[in-house]
């Protein structure tokens, strides 16, 4: 792009921002015209840091390598970029299949034994959903679903700020109202910590949820709150209430602000502030506790989501393992979920494409090395989790077919 149209959009920017500032214009609560201006100015600065766009999204898409493993019927149809060619690795399906059967737990491994969904006490699905885990994708899943299976999906109201922490009388008034507050079978979303429904002295539901790469999950929400769309939507929606942003914030480079420790993005550990960041994707599956689940990293937070997930979840996913996760939640909870790999892949151009960022550069080297030194129980705590979800996978497959177990 010319200098000249640079400085023209730069121009345009400062103008929009200028007429707010001073009040010489008011805001049209709905004007196409503002929105298209702030997004075409947003898009621009995005662009900066990614010339090579469509050559870095194909390094990006990770395909599935065919292994020995998948003759067992036990491969899913993803591995990360972090774990392709390590089928050693506990971390990967193939790891975990050798780590059981090494250790002897593969011959008395069934489905029954990881199944939580028959403990739920009510015919809820309770998806306390986890910020920038993909929840969009499964929400709309959620729904289609819902009219196949015959019940109803439901989500919170939108709003400007999310209560993800609740004190016991705001949380108790919520499960009321809201989450309990259905006749018939029935989805609710939310983004919310996990609730203890034994201390609200209220009937269990199914619970479900969605995690993703603890250093991914960062990367994404730092672009994603730069995208024009998310700003524009935001705008239209709340008005007055949504601040334009600067210029200087809208052009920062993650890697950057990693590097040269901007506030913004330093993550001292134990620190209990920052929660508009999301960088606790434990918070989520630890609890309304504020002294245990909100130390950023804390090690005892990630003990208390570990016990939370393995006693009260009946499924914990990751959209990095499609096939697997929509296969257990078939399996584990068909009531809500039978079809679901049909369905979505049916739709999955749409379902895919949800809240997608085309405009996120890659990381750097450095910049994820020192997020995994800052992120340690973060990336334990999600490990544990796919590990888990492996071994319920596995299992199914062992119910199946018992040779497996040799």
């Amino acid at each position: 792009m010319s200098l000249n149209a640079e400085r023209s959009y730069k121009m345009k920017l400062r103008d929009v921002e200028n007429a707010f500032k001073y009040r010489r214009i008011p805001y049209p609560k709905r004007s196409v015209e503002l929105i298209a201006l702030l997004a075409i100015s947003c898009t621009f600065f995005l662009f900066m840091h990614t010339n090579k766009l469509n050559s870095r999204l194909k390094e990006m898409e990770v395909k599935l390598q065919p292994s020995e493993f998948s003759a067992l019927g036990l491969t899913g149809n993803h591995i990360s970029g972090h774990d392709a060619g390590k089928h050693d690795d506990i971390n990967t399906l193939h790891g975990t299949y050798n780590y059981l059967k090494s250790t002897g737990q593969l011959k008395h491994l069934t489905a029954a034994q990881l199944n939580n969904t028959p403990l739920a006490q009510v015919d809820t699905v309770f998806f306390n959903r986890i910020t920038k885990t993909g929840s969009e994708k499964m929400m709309e899943l959620l729904k289609i679903l819902a009219k196949k299976n015959d019940f109803e999906a439901r989500r919170d109201v939108e709003g400007l700020y999310e209560v993800v922490i609740m004190h016991d009388s705001y949380a108790k008034n919520f499960l009321r109202t809201e989450v309990l507050n259905c006749s018939r079978a029935d989805t609710y979303t939310k983004h919310v910590a996990y609730i203890d429904f034994d201390k609200m002295d209220e009937p269990w539901p199914i619970y479900i949820n969605l995690v993703r790469d603890p250093i991914e999950r960062l990367v994404s929400w730092f672009y994603y709150a730069r995208a024009p769309w998310y700003m524009a939507e935001r705008k239209e929606v709340f008005g007055d209430a949504v601040k334009l942003p600067t210029e200087e914030w809208l052009k920062k480079d993650f890697n950057r602000c990693i590097e040269e420790r901007d506030p913004e993005c330093v993550y001292e550990q134990m620190e209990k502030g920052n929660l508009g960041d999301h960088r606790r994707q434990s918070l989520y599956l630890c609890g309304m506790n504020m002294e245990v689940c909100m130390p950023f990293n804390s090690h005892e937070a990630m003990q208390r989501a570990k016990k939370n997930v393995e006693e009260h979840y009946a499924v914990v996913g990751t959209w990095e393992d499609t096939n697997i996760t929509l296969s257990v939640l078939e399996a584990y909870i068909p009531r809500f979920f039978a079809g679901a790999k049909d369905e979505y892949y049916a739709l999955k151009q749409t379902l895919g494409n949800v809240n997608r960022n085309a405009f996120r550069p890659l990381l750097s080297g450095k910049a994820r090395a020192l997020l995994s030194q800052n992120l340690t129980r973060e990336i334990e705590l999600y490990q544990f989790v796919k590990h888990r979800l492996y071994k319920q996978y596995i299992a199914l497959q062992l119910d199946k077919d018992p040779k497996l177990r040799a």
